[in-house]
């Protein structure tokens, strides 16, 4: 029994076993190797892409970035994220809000149909696309009638885009709220709280740092896919050239300083995004220590 214990053996410091920390020569070896690791295949193409691009001079440079077609893909790319992200992160909430706080019939089939995106090869994706709405394709007949075009325009790069980045808010949001369980949204309701004003003011706090986070990823992905927009998009330069594929053409009529310099373009665009999502790590991280 607990009274028959000595109070010296209560009081004795926990013994901790040494030999569960690893060597210092150990740990030195593994942050070595994960360094140079980075630093090959991280550190030193990024390094070489911004000395290529300046290779032949900042007036190269400029003028690489600001030629009509640079100027056609850069804003293609903005436009595409600005509308594919906000469909995302609306889905991503509900899909999530859906899956962690109600239990219904084909809950499971819609954590797998979130899933699918990753399963599935962006080249596939991008090629159902064009056999559902392309002019021979299953709804072709009726869009031609209607005057609507979706391959090889932007309303198809917008779909494929949406597509290939459909899972990531959705599954960053989907644990974090599990997590958090219902108790909170329940109170809410008890107290009178409509549905509404229950997700603003309850669920929408808890999860705005995840949503922010998960908002992020997607717009990365957004950004620089190229698989499913190649596929769906016809290569048109000026129109429904992505920054993706733009460096693409530009790498294969060998005009390597203006594909470089675009290059730089979106790993400008990838480093801040990492630097945000950091910043949201770490927010999170401190968010979770205080409560």
């Amino acid at each position: 029994m607990a009274g028959n214990v000595p109070l010296q053996q209560i009081s004795a410091p926990i013994q901790t076993n040494s030999n569960t920390s690893e060597p210092k020569w150990l740990r030195f070896v593994l942050i070595s190797i994960a360094l140079i690791f980075l630093g090959i295949f991280l550190l030193l193409p990024l390094i070489t892409i911004f000395i290529q691009a300046f290779d032949q001079g900042v007036k190269v440079y400029l003028a690489a970035i600001t030629e009509p077609d640079a100027l056609a893909a850069i804003k293609l790319t903005l436009l595409v994220a600005v509308i594919a992200v906000p469909l995302n992160a609306i889905f991503g909430v509900a899909a999530a809000w859906a899956v962690s706080k109600f239990q219904f019939k084909g809950k499971n089939l819609l954590i797998t149909l979130i899933d699918l995106p990753f399963a599935v090869s962006p080249v596939i994706a991008g090629l159902v696309f064009v056999l559902l709405f392309s002019t021979h394709g299953l709804f072709g007949e009726w869009l031609f009638a209607h005057n609507i075009k979706i391959i090889f325009a932007v309303p198809g790069i917008v779909l494929a885009t949406v597509f290939v980045t459909l899972p990531f808010v959705a599954r960053e949001l989907i644990p974090l709220m599990q997590a958090q369980g219902t108790s909170e949204e329940e109170a809410s309701l008890t107290l009178g709280a409509g549905g509404w004003k229950t997700f603003w003011y309850v669920t929408l706090p808890n999860i705005k740092w995840g949503l922010l986070y998960g908002v992020i990823l997607c717009n990365a992905r957004a950004i620089g896919e190229f698989g499913a927009v190649s596929v769906v998009s016809g290569h048109i330069r000026g129109l429904t050239n992505t920054m993706p594929l733009h460096i693409e053409i530009l790498y294969g009529e060998y005009r390597f300083a203006a594909a470089f310099a675009v290059a730089t373009l979106m790993s400008i665009l990838a480093i801040i995004t990492l630097i945000i999502k950091s910043l949201l790590e770490w927010k999170t991280k401190k968010q979770l220590m205080n409560n």
